[in-house]
């Protein structure tokens, strides 16, 4: 091998030899020897993979004769003729690059450019910082893998450094610059105008002597991991054009006050937690072009100064808290192409006609407002339009005919609106540029005619969700390039057909939920389609067993259908699966074991089954996992401790299985469980505190339900104090629970997508269901159990509880007076225990308690009387033979009715009555939906189905309460 390799260098020497002669005698210059030879070297190190639209340079070398310098893609120094340029992007160029290349050969570089080949995943060599007189570098979008090397960081005359997207096929990122961390990057390369590394994994903080790079021009960052602070100074470097940090979910940062002074051009801080208000000085920015602050924490108004932004092109405001009515100085932004107000607070009687203006725009996008009124028809005048997205606001009437003048539009969005008549949609084929159509969830008929020409144009997108189809659309046979197809939420009966699946090939979401299908006109074991990122199949009557998705799979949701069988081990391939919803279908056997190995899951969602045996023992350190929910099955044996791994783990929900063990206080160590629910299982033994180093056991826990098990000695002390989630309401939103709400583009269209947390808690028998659980609700059930001993005084530290069950134990004393400080509280049940004493009169202030039953308990006296007792019927107090005063029949005899605290003082008014009827929980459902909802606007934002008991309210507020239940006292003073 070392005999060939020097006679390969041989005969290159001789070959340079010869031609230089002729050359030199011919008085032309020549590049120098040993470049000359390391060119060649390093161009045979590779591999050309030629593809038809790029040619590689590096092919055209030979025929460009032996002078290095003359070559494409090289330059030489004028006076030296060392080699000074390289630049191979684009080159079709495969293989390696290793430190003992020839390329390192080349050391009086200064400009090297290897970006768009494809290096393997190798890693970037160590060699690399030898090139010390290197000013710019570029190996952007190359398959470069592994940490960035030391090296790096020593090149210390860079001006531009470019390592950005980097990534694998699933678009994930390959490199890391983590050892050494950036703070050496930063601190060495004080000379950088250009840096880029989008994509590569930094997962650290902003280094402070980023703040002294006073030469950055651009700066792109995003997709890095970054977190903590953002630096208001970096804003404020003097020559900042392009700063953009876009897709870095845990950076957080506010604007500073702008000067007339800041170049920035392109500002860029989307997908982060950037909050605060968009400033006043904004207006300030003249040179800007580009604002993009989708998805942050952003709470104002719009200020109307960004009226001075003449410049302005680009305008994304998408899913903040922003806020505002006029509009009026968008008349000024005459160069926007582009308005993104999406879901902000906005409240339009109609559409602004400021932006009527706006003659160059090509994209608007208005989707999740609260914009009434009327189709703008002043919109069909802006011809140049590309892009229209109205969705999910509150529009009226019929879709006007005019659409049809929007001859460039290629994406029309009306979806979740109240449009109501009759939509031909034929009208739609009149647009032969439309490639992305939202129709769904309107009050419209969509009237597809069978004589539709199936060589109509191609479509990229289809949302048709709740358009009153009831057979698939003929002319979707032919539509071999839909990308995203939604036909959920219709009236779909019999088979899905065979066709759907052939044309799957190109598709990367479909949704088919919420119809009547009941299999498959096929039969398959694999789905036919290797792209398919999201698949929807979700409440139907599917019959059979699971289909296999492809390994591309992201999002598998088939709950609430008929499918049987074991879970196929196929799926212990799909390791780029974040969300698995198989729950409420007829499967069966063991939960394979490889589901804790899954690195990239977020949701694993199995209750409503026959799973039987042990849960998967081994849950991975570094796991995503946000919610487990495997209740309603028939799983035995223990709690795998190595649950403890799963450290970002939420929502914990195995109730109803046949699970014997223990109380898993080692779960306390997880520093973001919310919701804990046990029920219905064989736990026993006592709560102890097996963890006493911190006094931050289960520090974001709000809901624990340990019911129906086999728990005994006293209630736990130790965990109620320690329970400091619910001790204080301090800065909690009033907003529900979810594993994540994201919003991203997929060809222009927005797409959101949901995990809101539910849950099932169960009472006496009632399962009372939760589609979506508020981020301030707390409750604690300890129902069905052997506690014994008495309620101890602590409790009444629990000032955030909603929802207290105690009952179905053997607790004895006095009912705590101390209960009266948890003013939250809504449900109270001390039922069927052995309770002695009055009833503390400190209840009284309970102003939200809707629902109290103390029933067969030991206890005596006057039931108190006012505020919320005063709605209480009599079963609340039966089996108390000692208790006396209203509601119940039986009279006080040790004081008269005067002694006892008068009604309260309500005022008039009259409000539906009847929901605390009768006395056991009148817990009150959430909103409505599923438990799991995924959203397509473009076609669907699927929400689940409406049962009647999700139509309930949460909250009755205190006046109602006070009106309800004075109606109800008197009425039983009339009938007595």
């Amino acid at each position: 091998m070392a005999t060939s390799s020097s006679t390969h260098f041989f005969l290159l020497s001789l070959v340079f030899l010869v031609i230089s002669f002729f050359q030199l005698s011919s008085h032309q210059q020549l590049c120098l020897k040993d470049e000359y030879l390391a060119l060649m070297q390093f161009k045979d190190s590779f591999v050309i993979e030629r593809q038809a639209s790029t040619y590689p340079k590096i092919d055209l070398w030979k025929s460009q004769g032996v002078d290095c310098c003359s070559w494409e893609g090289i330059w030489c120094d004028q006076n030296t003729f060392h080699v000074i340029g390289l630049d191979l992007s684009s080159s079709c160029l495969f293989g390696s690059i290793n430190s003992s290349s020839s390329l390192f050969h080349l050391r009086h570089l200064q400009y090297l450019n290897l970006a768009l080949n494809d290096f393997n995943f190798s890693k970037i060599p160590s060699a690399m910082g030898n090139l010390s007189k290197l000013t710019y570098l570029n190996l952007s979008r190359s398959f470069f893998a592994g940490q960035i090397p030391q090296g790096i960081s020593k090149l210390s005359k860079l001006v531009e450094l470019d390592l950005s997207f980097n990534l694998n096929y699933l678009h994930q990122g390959l490199l890391e610059l983590k050892k050494p961390d950036w703070n050496s990057l930063a601190q060495n390369l004080t000379r950088l105008e250009w840096l880029d590394l989008s994509l590569v994994g930094i997962n650290s903080p902003i280094p402070k002597a980023l703040v002294n790079m006073s030469s950055l021009t651009y700066l792109h960052l995003g997709h890095c991991g970054l977190l903590g602070k953002f630096s208001r100074d970096i804003f404020q470097l003097p020559k900042l054009q392009v700063l953009d940090l876009v897709n870095n979910w845990e950076l957080s940062g506010s604007f500073p006050k702008f000067h007339s002074h800041n170049q920035l051009r392109v500002l860029d801080v989307g997908n982060t937690t950037f909050s605060g208000e968009l400033p006043v000085s904004i207006g300030m920015l003249s040179s800007l072009e580009y604002l993009d602050v989708r998805s942050c924490d952003f709470s104002s108004l719009v200020p109307p100064s960004i009226g001075n932004l003449t410049k302005l092109q680009v305008l994304i405001l998408l899913n903040n808290s922003f806020y505002g009515e006029d509009f009026s100085f968008f008349s000024n932004l005459t160069q926007l192409t582009k308005v993104f107000l999406t879901l902000n607070h906005f409240t339009f009687n109609e559409v602004p006609s400021s932006f009527a203006n706006l003659i160059h725009l090509k994209s608007l996008n208005l989707f999740g407002n609260q914009i009434t009124g009327h189709f703008p028809s002043w919109i069909t005048n802006l011809t140049d339009l590309r892009y229209l997205d109205l969705g999910y606001n509150m529009l009226q009437g019929s879709l006007p005919s005019s659409i049809s003048r929007l001859k460039n539009l290629e994406t029309f969005i009306v979806s979740y609106n109240n449009l109501s008549g009759i939509v031909e949609f034929d009208t739609f084929l009149e647009l032969k540029s439309l490639k992305s159509l939202g129709l769904s969830h309107n009050n419209f008929s969509l009237v597809i005619k069978a004589t539709t020409n199936r060589t109509i144009q191609k479509f990229k997108g289809l949302g048709l969700a709740s358009c009153n189809l009831n057979e698939f659309p003929e002319f979707l046979q032919n539509q071999s390039e839909l990308n995203v197809l939604v036909l959920a939420s219709n009236n779909i009966h019999g088979q899905i057909p065979s066709w759907i699946m052939n044309m799957s090939a190109s598709l990367w979401i479909l949704d088919l939920s919420h119809n009547n299908f009941t299999s498959f006109e096929e039969s398959f074991v694999v789905f036919p389609s290797t792209s398919l990122l999201y698949l929807v199949l979700s409440f139907n009557f599917l019959r059979g067993p699971l289909p296999i998705p492809p390994p591309s799979i992201l999002y598998y949701l088939v709950s609430r259908n008929m499918f049987s069988g074991k879970i196929p081990s196929q799926f212990c391939k799909m390791t780029s699966l974040q969300v698995l919803d198989l729950s409420h279908n007829n499967l069966s056997g063991m939960i394979p074991q490889c589901f804790g190995k899954l690195s990239s899951m977020l949701v694993l969602n199995l209750e409503g089954n026959n799973f039987d045996g042990p849960m998967p023992e081994t849950w991975e350190s570094g796991n995503k996992l946000k919610a487990i929910k495997m209740g309603q099955n028939i799983l035995q044996g223990r709690l795998p401790r190595s649950l403890s791994n799963c450290k970002m783990l939420e929502f914990l929900d195995l109730g109803n299985n046949k699970i014997k063990d223990t109380f898993p206080s080692w779960l306390g160590a997880l520093p973001k469980l919310r919701i804990l629910i046990l029920h219905s299982n064989r736990l026993y033994g006592t709560i102890s505190i097996k963890v006493p180093k911190t006094d931050f056991l289960f520090p974001k826990l709000r809901i624990i339900d340990l019911s129906d098990n086999g728990f005994v000695g006293t209630l736990p002390i130790d965990f109620l104090v320690r329970w400091n989630a619910i001790t204080d309401l301090d800065g909690q939103n009033a907003t529900y629970l979810r594993a994540y709400n994201h919003y991203f583009m997929l060809n222009l269209i927005i797409i959101p997508y949901q995990f809101p947390y539910s849950m099932t808690i169960t009472n006496k028998g009632r399962k009372m269901e939760y589609a979506k659980i508020l981020e301030v609700f707390s409750a604690m059930d300890l129902s069905s159990n052997k506690f014994e001993g008495e309620i101890p005084e602590v409790i009444g530290n629990l000032k955030g509880l909603q929802l207290l069950n105690l009952s179905n134990n053997i607790l004895v004393g006095p009912i705590p007076r101390t209960l009266g400080y948890l003013t939250n509280l809504e449900a109270l049940d001390l039922s069927q225990n052995r309770l002695t004493g009055r009833i503390p009169t400190q209840l009284t202030r309970l102003n939200f308690l809707e629902v109290f039953n103390v029933s067969h308990n030991h206890l005596t006296g006057p039931i108190p009387q006012g505020q919320q007792f005063d709605t209480f019927e009599n079963d609340s107090f039966d089996g108390n033979s000692g208790l006396c005063g209203m509601p119940l029949s039986r009279k006080c005899d040790c004081c008269n009715s005067k002694d006892l605290p008068p009604p309260s003082s309500t005022s008039k008014g009259n409000e539906d009555s009847g929901l605390l009827a009768k006395f056991s929980w009148k817990l009150v459902l959430l909103g409505y939906g599923c438990g799991f909802l995924i959203g397509i606007v473009i076609g669907n934002i699927a929400f689940t189905r409406k049962h009647e008991w999700f139509m309930k309210t949460f909250r009755i507020s205190y006046p109602r309460r006070q009106r309800e239940g004075c109606e109800r006292l008197n009425k039983r003073k009339q009938r007595r």
